[in-house]
């Protein structure tokens, strides 16, 4: 390509020399200014492609400075960059028909997805997509800088894997690396969001999302009243893998409704899990059910006593039903149920986990051949639905729909593919998942964590007095300095849980009726 003329205007732009060396090595010819005025100086002189622009200057500031660009040359597309976070800040630049909004700091993957969104955008796109997706995308972009209550979070991440799921099979890498830094960008965004609201939802619960903990009163319990019910918890699975064999069920089933809920913290299965089970979060399961729940430290399985959990809920619910409870980790036992299905014909509810997806994820880790063939989420999302096309489970859901069993396909947390670790320090009693740690004497890097100091804050146990919880943000994954280079080669690059990502925490609960 053409060299891409790229002015970028900051009064510190001096601090900004290795954002540039970035993007000059990627062959963008980058012009600077320290001003507003000096940068229309350079206007008047040169024909750029795009303009990033500071808000906040001296003399003309960043929003004076676009409105006399604009009056030069309306058409050149304006980036407005700010450390501000204000919505009347926002609402100005963006009615003055920027390009795009972003918010300092600033990573060169920011503006070079910036550069792509607006300057390769509709060259990418109109080779292999529809004028749908450029509509969308467009929107999508917009609507990271604005969204910001747990309901606009989970409309966008639905549109994320819509459209992820759209472009998989494109041979164009470039735009699936726009995708993917798009999704990068929302998940950081998120990880800011959750920080921000996570502990106020315990608070004031009319705010929260359902949760984990909720899921089962709110969620299933209505159902439980008109119709006898399979629910199946298919532990760690992710939106964009039940999306993937969703079409395996057409023939059976017909979709009713699908949401996304909040798994809670920690994202991983002795929490979230038991939390459905049980209707309490873990520190109240800890008070209520003490001989029932495990702390991380404690020696023995962290999920033994769903099936108590649940029985105590019903208990406490005051609901009287024929059910039954299932746990399906191997293939025999898949067999088994799925050969003596029919004897549960009469039940009010069937409860199914089903951890095949978990054992995949955990097996990646441990089997070379599952890391090639799950290597990306698409390859991940290609063998999930390789494996329910062919599961006992596909052929239990087949029965359930001729004995006239409403369906409820739900998961306790999902999972992400981590590439970049981080470096944590802890004594022997602190937790060992890669996603997050609690104990005490914790040493973390604090950019690449979310910290919570004090557990009951969001009602979770506490292994002593003064433990922590560190949560991973992002892609990342926790590595002792011990032996650091080998671990880190170890797991890098595969499917974890238990931290903050929209991957993990927003998930799917669908109801279905049979045809």
């Amino acid at each position: 390509m053409n060299d891409i003329k790229v002015l970028w205007v900051d009064d510190e732009i001096d601090l900004l020399k290795p954002h540039i060396i970035f993007l000059e090595k990627r062959n963008y010819k980058v012009t600077t200014a320290q001003s507003g005025t000096e940068a229309l100086e350079e206007i008047k002189k040169e024909n750029f492609d795009i303009v990033f622009l500071d808000e906040n200057m001296p003399g003309l500031t960043g929003l004076e400075t676009l409105s006399e660009i604009k009056e030069q040359k309306a058409s050149l597309p304006v980036v407005m960059i700010t450390k501000s976070e204000e919505e009347s800040i926002m609402d100005e630049a963006i009615g003055s028909k920027i390009a795009d909004y972003l918010i300092k700091p600033v990573n060169p993957n920011q503006i070079l997805l910036s550069l792509k969104k607006n300057l390769d955008y509709s060259r990418l796109i109109s080779e292999k997509t529809t004028s749908n997706y450029q509509q969308e995308f467009r929107k999508i972009a917009m609507d990271l800088s604005m969204v910001n209550t747990h309901e606009e979070w989970a409309v966008l991440y639905k549109k994320l894997v819509y459209w992820e799921l759209e472009l998989e099979n494109i041979d164009d890498f470039s735009m699936i690396e726009i995708l993917e830094s798009q999704k990068n960008e929302a998940n950081k965004l998120f990880c800011k969001f959750i920080e921000k609201n996570y502990r106020n939802w315990f608070i004031n619960s009319e705010d929260a999302p359902t949760m984990s903990h909720r899921l089962f009163k709110n969620n299933v319990v209505p159902h439980l009243k008109e119709q006898k019910t399979l629910m199946i918890v298919i532990d760690n699975l992710r939106y964009d893998q039940w999306k993937a064999f969703e079409p395996f069920l057409s023939s059976s089933y017909k979709k009713a409704s699908e949401e996304l809920y909040y798994s809670i913290l920690p994202t991983a299965t002795q929490y979230a899990r038991n939390a459905i089970f049980s209707g309490l979060m873990p520190s109240e399961m800890e008070k209520t059910h003490p001989t029932l729940w495990l702390n991380d430290t404690e020696e023995g399985g962290k999920n033994l006593y769903e099936k108590e959990f649940l029985e105590a809920q019903l208990n406490r619910l005051e609901l009287k039903l024929n059910w039954s409870y299932h746990k399906i980790s191997n293939l025999k036992q898949g067999k088994r149920l799925s050969e003596n299905f029919k004897s549960h014909k009469n039940e009010d509810l069937i409860v199914m986990v089903y951890n095949f997806v978990d054992i995949l994820s955990h097996s990646k880790t441990e089997m070379e051949v599952i890391k090639e063939l799950a290597s990306t989420d698409k390859s991940y999302r290609s063998l999930t639905q390789s494996w329910f096309k062919n599961s006992q489970l596909l052929q239990i859901i087949q029965q359930a729909s001729r004995l006239g069993f409403k369906l409820i396909i739900t998961t306790d947390h999902g999972t992400i593919n981590v590439k970049n670790p981080s470096r944590v320090i802890g004594d022997k009693n602190t937790s060992l998942n890669l996603r997050y740690k609690t104990g005490r004497s914790l040493t973390y890097e604090e950019k690449d964590v979310l910290v919570v100091n004090d557990p009951k804050d969001i009602k979770l146990p506490s292994i002593n007095m003064s433990s922590l919880f560190i949560f991973a943000k992002n892609d990342m994954f926790f590595a002792y300095p011990n032996n650091y280079n080998h671990y880190v080669g170890y797991y890098r690059n595969t499917y974890q849980h238990g931290g903050v990502s929209l991957e993990e925490i927003i998930i799917p609960f669908v109801v279905l009726d049979p045809r």
